[in-house]
């Protein structure tokens, strides 16, 4: 969707460059807090303090494992179907658990990126929100919704206070607003070229052929002139 998101503010607002910069979730807030970034997308629950946060989806939780495993013959699981098996549980899980399900490993690796590697290694499984299975998507591994997991919502955070009209048109773009959208603002419009001088043509300025001469009334009789 961030994708999509870019292609749509390109194609409305041309002259504003949109970088996408992909960062930690767990300090996500306090790099738009920090003005390192515009705005983020981020994981709630959060801070709020200083930032508005617009909550836009919840994301299915799924659990990675390798293509031969014996969840991949279900089109879903419960946590329960996990109670034998190793789970990884990394330091950066965006997952809000109460107890992480199945067996605890003997590490704990740092990141989510560590983990999918040991998921490919056969060292455990791993339970994420979907976004973060198809980033570190691997030809040997896939993954299955896992039903009664915790859920993670995404929202869009900026700055109070900081709500300038090409926020408003990103919200806008985000929230699926269509251009012509009362709360979105239409493209700017093509500015008229300066003549010569560099001033610009006065509106209405050309007048019509022939409009010097006297003007007709109903009958086409010429009026007179007071």
């Amino acid at each position: 969707m961030p994708n999509k998101w870019v292609r749509l503010w390109h194609e409305r607002v041309p002259d504003v460059p949109l970088v996408l910069t992909q960062v930690p979730a767990a300090n996500a807030d306090d790099l738009v807090r920090d003005r390192d970034v515009d705005a983020v997308l981020l994981r709630l629950p959060i801070d709020r303090t200083g930032l508005h946060a617009i909550p836009l989806y919840t994301e299915t939780t799924v659990v990675v494992v390798p293509k031969d495993h014996l969840v991949t013959a279900a089109d879903e699981i419960s946590v329960d179907d996990l109670a034998d098996d190793v789970v990884l549980h990394p330091h950066d899980d965006t997952l809000d658990w109460q107890q992480p399900p199945g067996q605890p490993a003997v590490d704990r690796p740092a990141t989510t990126a560590d983990a999918v590697e040991l998921v490919a290694a056969g060292v455990g499984l791993l339970v994420v929100p979907k976004s973060l299975a198809r980033l570190h998507h691997r030809k040997d591994l896939t993954f299955r919704p896992v039903v009664d997991a915790p859920e993670s919502r995404v929202a869009l955070s900026w700055r109070e206070n900081e709500t300038t009209d090409l926020m408003e048109q990103f919200i806008g773009i985000v929230r699926g607003r269509t251009v012509n959208s009362t709360r979105g603002r239409p493209p700017e419009p093509k500015r008229d070229r300066a003549d010569a001088g560099g001033r610009k043509p006065a509106a209405g300025s050309r007048q019509r052929r022939g409009s010097g001469g006297p003007h007709r009334g109903r009958r086409g009789k010429p009026r007179r002139r007071s």
